[in-house]
């Protein structure tokens, strides 16, 4: 079953296990730090957003779809994590990490993972950006030492937390954070296969320490992992969850299958790609990591691009890579785990921030708003709802906006234009229209195309060439029988020429040529058409008396 891991997910193991192993070592000492930034970031606490890295992080590598995907907590999750554990508490997190899981295994035993290629690039790129400013703002609290009131929304979290913090006092946790930026951002122009997240963070704590620095630690961490067990919520809780779970395992898809995506095409330093990934297999592993992180007390897992990015641009080739990356973290669990614990809060506000940063790519913001009218507003749109609101509710009016737009450009389309008679003029040929309707005929361009039929005076015959349709729904189709009725309520025949065999079934389920005055009026030859309506307009003058 494809679904399932295969020998052969490792058959190329023989000849990359260096590079996969180096990749694993790599991405194990970058994923550190934001796996206890993320854990303390979601309100659930450091322990568990490395718990999350290793469980969930083995357990995706091995049943995911994709050969180079690292998984974890991430970001995108954070932002979900962090009003639903003000909502419901830190408790219900691992039952809820269990249902979304669920929820994907069916969603990928149901073959729905490539539904993730019909989301428009500008409702991505502006999930992203919405992402990386909630991500920057959620870390301002931590950055200053103030604490404030869970659930609110984070740009007035912060706005808050700088009110209300304790000055002068804040100024040692911005101090560790401006830190942490300036080491992350100038160690790569030392030499870019240093650890900078990680040496950021080292640098901070010794410096907090050697200080004497105020600030608040992450505190004390488990030397193992717990036993794995069952959520203790019950049955009764599950109703309320209901919503929260479904958010989740969206997210959940869509940020796993995007980040695989993008990392099929991603090149390593050999300069060749990582190849395909199986988008149903991926779900299904990802929901598998998220039901195992709940068991062992973590929060529901993605695929982390960032950590992917760094995979493959290590050298990583096959799963062993990510396998090695989860084992790196859980021998820091069981060796360093009193160091870890003197780490300072602010140092991890600090690696998200600078993380935010690079989520936000003015790059990819200049050219979709300067792409299309339809694309710059579904980005701007899908961004701003992302902040102000819910990401889930972002995507979905994201793509609903992305949606009507398209429409209404595909509604442009669909026209109808007025034509002269070809060859030689006949008397009464003033009182024949040929209309002739071009490209596309549906719900979205019948209406327009409706009022500009019905709308024309002073003809006793109206010829409408359909050949040039290239597509017709029902509603087109049923604006075709209102057109027809319309004029011949008024006296004028109306001739169809031209309807084309993939559209000839719907027009007559429809009604379309019952509605004509008589079943002949039905033509495959514009000349015999014309012939047929110069024949009506004699008829009529000759029974016009004199």
């Amino acid at each position: 079953m494809a679904l399932l891991p295969h020998r052969s997910d490792y058959a190329s193991l023989s000849r990359t296990w260096r590079g996969d192993l180096l990749a694993g070592l790599t991405v194990g000492i970058v994923a550190l730090p934001l796996a206890l930034a993320f854990g303390v970031s979601s309100g659930v606490g450091a322990e568990a957003g490395l718990v999350t890295a290793i469980v969930a992080g083995l357990v995706a590598a091995v049943f995911g779809g994709s050969h180079v995907q690292v998984s974890g907590p991430t970001g995108a999750m954070v932002v979900v994590l962090a009003p639903i554990v003000a909502s419901h508490g830190v408790g219900a997190v691992a039952l809820l990490s269990v249902m979304a899981g669920l929820l994907l295994v069916v969603l990928g035993a149901s073959r729905l993972g490539r539904a993730v290629a019909y989301i428009p690039w500008p409702v991505v790129e502006g999930f992203t950006l919405g992402i990386g400013v909630i991500i920057f703002l959620q870390q301002v609290p931590l950055a200053v030492s103030s604490h404030v009131a869970p659930g609110q929304n984070t740009a007035i979290a912060a706005a808050e937390a700088i009110g209300t913090a304790p000055w002068p006092r804040a100024l040692a946790g911005i101090g560790v954070v401006v830190l942490v930026a300036a080491v992350t951002l100038l160690v790569p122009r030392i030499h870019r296969a240093l650890p900078a997240s990680l040496m950021a963070v080292l640098v901070a704590t010794l410096g907090a320490g050697f200080l004497g620095l105020d600030v608040e630690r992450i505190g004390e961490l488990p030397t193992s992992l717990p036993a794995p067990a069952v959520p203790g919520m019950g049955f009764t809780d599950l109703p309320a969850l209901a919503g929260p779970a479904l958010a989740i395992a969206a997210l959940a898809a869509i940020e796993s299958l995007l980040s695989a995506r993008v990392a099929s095409g991603l090149s390593g330093p050999d300069g060749r790609t990582t190849g395909p990934y199986n988008p149903d297999r991926e779900l299904m592993g990802q929901g598998l990591a998220s039901l195992a992180a709940g068991l062992f007390g973590g929060m529901p897992a993605t695929g982390a691009i960032a950590r992917t990015a760094v995979n493959v641009r290590s050298g990583g080739r096959s799963r062993a890579a990510a396998i090695v990356h989860a084992l790196v973290l859980l021998g820091v669990v069981y060796l360093a785990a009193p160091l870890v614990a003197q780490i300072p809060l602010a140092a991890l506000a600090g690696v998200l921030m600078v993380t935010a940063g690079r989520v936000v790519s003015i790059r990819t913001a200049r050219r979709i708003l300067g792409s299309t009218r339809q694309d710059a507003v579904a980005f701007v749109l899908t961004a701003v709802i992302t902040v102000s609101f819910d990401l889930i509710v972002a995507i979905q009016i994201g793509l609903v906006a992305a949606a009507l737009l398209t429409l209404r450009q595909f509604a442009k389309l669909g026209g109808v234009r007025r034509e002269a008679i070809a060859g030689r003029a006949h008397d009464g040929d003033e009182h024949i229209a040929v209309f002739r309707l071009d490209g596309l005929m549906f719900f979205g361009a019948a209406e327009r195309i409706l009022h500009e039929l019905a709308a024309v005076q002073g003809v006793e015959v109206v010829i409408l060439r359909l050949s040039q349709l290239r597509y017709l729904d029902a509603t087109g189709a049923q604006t075709l029988v209102e057109v027809i009725r319309t004029l011949e309520a008024r006296g004028v025949t109306v001739l169809l020429k031209g309807v084309q065999d993939q559209h000839l079934d719907l027009v007559r389920r429809v009604g379309v040529i019952a509605e004509l005055r008589h079943h002949r009026h039905l033509f495959d030859s514009l000349d015999a058409a014309v012939e047929h309506a110069r024949s009506h307009v004699r008829r009529a003058r000759q029974a016009t008396p004199a």
